[in-house]
């Protein structure tokens, strides 16, 4: 493979997977991979499944893809209690079946956080106001654990676009979230910093012996799946769609 989708973090937002979609498909890819966080979101959480169902790409479980079955109500957040309720037992079991981490190619370690936990951040250091921060170079090693050696790791979790070359000289890639521009659930979402409300994706290629990355940033209807979410009751959910922000 020398041309690679990555997608993550979709958070049941159907337009903004069609968009993502859409795009890539004109762009000649060998593969796409899915880094997780599938349907945790107020929107259209099974029917996101279901397409995802269909596509049947190669998907990492993310946290809330495994919280959809390990945690009680009074532990989820409200988004994930109305996926949870949308989806059937056995597409719930299905999600949480997904593995925690794939070796996508030799090359390519594919995982939601870090190696070792999905509910960590790799790229980032969370501060003590709520907001993140580019990691330091040592967490980012300590994170990394044995993986230090893999020319490639691909991450989602935090939702931030990035690339950096690791301690080691591998390439490390977050594409980004396809469509939760910030998760509007979380109490620290009001005081994190000024985002859009684009859908994202990173494609990965290999040129001349050396893996590289592009970023995509993709407009798509987001004032419709604002909509959708302010119509369920949702309008801190319809400002973050709407804006990338939650206030």
């Amino acid at each position: 493979m020398e041309r690679i989708a990555v997608i993550s973090d979709i958070h049941g937002n159907l337009m903004a997977l069609e968009a993502v979609l859409s795009d890539l498909a004109s762009r000649g890819v060998d593969a796409t991979i899915n880094l997780g966080d599938c349907v945790a979101g107020p929107l259209w959480p099974r029917e996101t499944f279901e397409l995802l169902a269909d596509l049947n790409l190669p998907t990492v479980r993310g946290n809330h893809d495994r919280w959809i079955v390990d945690r009680p109500d009074a532990q989820m957040p409200p988004a994930g209690i109305f996926a949870r309720e949308a989806l059937s037992e056995a597409q719930r079991a299905a999600l949480h079946a997904l593995p925690t981490s794939l070796q996508l190619t030799p090359e390519i370690l594919a995982v939601h956080g870090t190696p070792g936990d999905d509910s960590t951040y790799l790229l980032e250091e969370a501060l003590e106001d709520g907001r993140i921060a580019p990691a330091r170079r040592a967490i980012l090693a300590e994170r990394l654990g044995d993986a230090v050696r893999s020319p490639v790791v691909l991450c989602g979790h935090s939702h931030r676009q990035a690339m950096v070359m690791g301690p080691e000289g591998g390439l490390i890639l977050n594409p980004g979230s396809v469509g939760c521009p910030v998760f509007a659930d979380s109490p620290a979402a009001a005081g994190l910093e000024h985002r859009s409300p684009h859908a994202r994706y990173a494609l990965l290629t290999r040129r001349r012996g050396r893996w590289a990355a592009e970023l995509l940033v993709l407009e798509y209807d987001w004032d419709a799946a604002a909509r959708r979410a302010a119509e369920l009751g949702w309008p801190r959910w319809a400002r973050a769609l709407a804006t990338g922000n939650v206030e």
